[in-house]
């Protein structure tokens, strides 16, 4: 088993080592972004297990296209970028998929396994899981340019710039898209406060 020792090293610095060579670079930056990816990509398209090859397939592109990053945008922009449209990319197929199943019947076999938490207290979280599948479905709902922007800024916690870049598009949209989604959510969840 390997030992992970966090370095100070920010993340422009890593990349630069790995450009270099230094597989190691590249571990720590897997291990800075592995979850807060993977809760961005599942937050896009609302699929666990999906969203664990969209991570991998991530972390691909990052080694096989280190050489492509400069530093005219923070790598947390650059990393997410990737992400995001991995994600968008795989929504786009499948909607297409839904007007033409190239699957078997869609029966439950088809279906991922969920397994519960054995320590769980059902009484105890039940309220809680109640509401959070209640946020989700509602920030599902929201049109793709508003639940991206939320989901970057109040779930992902990135900075209006960052989600700017990220987005590709000016400040003042990513803040209009940010209260305009914030303001659907409100509306659809006041029955919960």
């Amino acid at each position: 088993m390997t030992v992970f020792v966090k370095s100070s090293a920010t993340d422009e610095q890593l990349i630069h080592r790995f450009q270099e060579g230094d597989e190691s670079a590249y571990d720590e930056l897997v291990g800075r972004y592995r979850n807060p990816l993977f809760n961005y990509i599942c937050w896009i398209i609302n699929d666990r297990a999906y969203a664990e090859d969209l991570l991998q397939e991530t972390f691909l592109r990052l080694w096989t296209n280190k050489q492509s990053y400069r530093e005219v945008a923070k790598f947390s922009t650059w990393i997410y970028t990737i992400a995001g449209n991995l994600a968008k990319t795989e929504l786009r197929r499948r909607k297409i998929r839904r007007w033409f199943p190239i699957s078997g019947g869609g029966g439950e076999d088809d279906r991922p396994l969920d397994f519960a938490d054995e320590d769980a207290d059902p009484d105890r979280d039940l309220e809680r899981l109640t509401i959070e599948k209640r946020v989700k479905e509602e920030i599902q709902k929201l049109p793709s340019a508003f639940r991206e922007a939320v989901i970057l800024r109040d779930i992902q916690e990135l900075s209006y710039e960052e989600i700017s870049s990220i987005l590709k598009v000016p400040l003042g949209t990513v803040k209009s898209r940010v209260n305009r989604g914030r303001a659907r959510l409100q509306k659809e969840l006041s029955d919960l406060r």
